[in-house]
């Protein structure tokens, strides 16, 4: 396995004032292989999008170090070193809404990647936004229109053509499906899966929708108020959850069946999310957790490699034991 992508405790604080500092990353590290799709799961506020910025470049790094193909990337970006980048990575955003510029037209949208970094211009940079157009599922014609005269899916295939036409090998999908409906949400998917194989990209897959994420990933990791509590394969985690969080996290993703739906097991759970600033010790799910004991309350695990029944992954949890032990089978989800 060729590691494309490596975080090494990656951390982004924004300060308030008065010493108060919002914990929006804390110590996270993650690698990503090459030509595989890691999808980041959470709740709102939870740090994946700033995670997904930090990686790009896009928000300076309070610490930590961020590794493109071995090399190490800047902490803080000049212009000089997107204009070196921007081929390499790039990002599609949320919103499709407010992530294009309403003065621009489609092509000058979609074209000005290779302005600005390629110095492509005049007619190959219009026959490259033509043909990459319609490779997203848009005619060539829809070059001329503004975004207001689009759809919420047609500006989102505008976004994801704005961000490949550079042909990057590794992109930051920032909940690239959140704003659209069901239907364009699957059209999307399948989108930037065939868009993966044919073109070989690295994706890193930020969204809340786990079935969503468990079928279009590799891998899945599960992020809680700025840490990892569990990374593994996306059917493991999905199916097989072992952290308390992600065991609350897939009871609460409802089935498309309404009979699955009633008969399902739920997690109950109680207390109040901690607040990102100034953060104390101890584990930070551990105001909520149905399995909490008294050593998650005043130290903070990290993440540990557990192999059990076939499976590997890593845990951010007290429950298990400390790595080079066996594992015993995870606790069942608390009734």
């Amino acid at each position: 396995m060729r590691v494309l992508v490596e975080a090494r405790g990656v951390t982004k604080h924004f300060p308030l004032g008065r010493g108060k500092i919002v914990h929006a990353v804390d110590d996270l590290s993650l690698t990503i292989a090459a030509r595989e799709i890691v999808g980041l799961v959470g709740e709102s506020g939870s740090g994946k999008s700033t995670f997904g910025k930090a990686l790009v470049g896009l928000h300076d790094k309070t610490a930590g170090e961020v590794y493109l193909e071995g090399e190490r990337l800047p902490q803080r970006y000049t212009a000089a070193d997107f204009q070196r980048y921007a081929r390499r990575m790039q990002m599609i955003f949320q919103d499709p809404y407010s992530s294009l510029n309403p003065r621009m037209t489609v092509g000058e949208i979609v074209g000005e990647g290779l302005r600005l970094h390629a110095g492509t211009s005049g007619a190959r940079a219009r026959e490259a936004v033509a043909g990459w157009l319609e490779r997203v599922g848009l005619e060539s014609g829809y070059a001329g229109r503004y975004p207001h005269e689009l759809s919420g899916g047609q500006r989102q295939r505008v976004g994801i053509a704005r961000a490949l036409i550079l042909e990057p090998t590794f992109v930051v999908c920032d909940e690239p499906i959140s704003a659209l409906d069901v239907s364009v949400q699957a059209q999307i998917v399948r989108l930037l899966g065939e868009l993966k194989e044919s073109l070989g990209l690295t994706l890193l897959f930020i969204a809340h929708d786990l079935s969503m994420v468990r079928y279009v990933s590799d891998r899945m990791a599960v992020m809680y108020l700025g840490s990892l509590v569990e990374v593994g394969s996306a059917d493991d985690v999905y199916f097989r959850p072992w952290h308390p969080y992600t065991k609350v996290l897939v009871a609460s993703n409802p089935e498309p069946d309404p009979r699955s739906e009633r008969q399902r097991a739920t997690i109950p759970i109680t207390g109040e999310i901690p607040s990102a600033i100034n953060i104390g010790v101890g584990c930070r799910f551990a105001t909520r957790c149905p399995d909490v004991m008294d050593v998650c309350r005043t130290a903070t695990p990290g993440l540990r490699t557990l192999t059990d029944g076939g499976s590997t992954r890593q845990v951010a949890c007290h429950l298990y034991e400390s790595p080079g032990q066996s594992s015993p089978a995870p606790p069942a989800p608390s009734p």
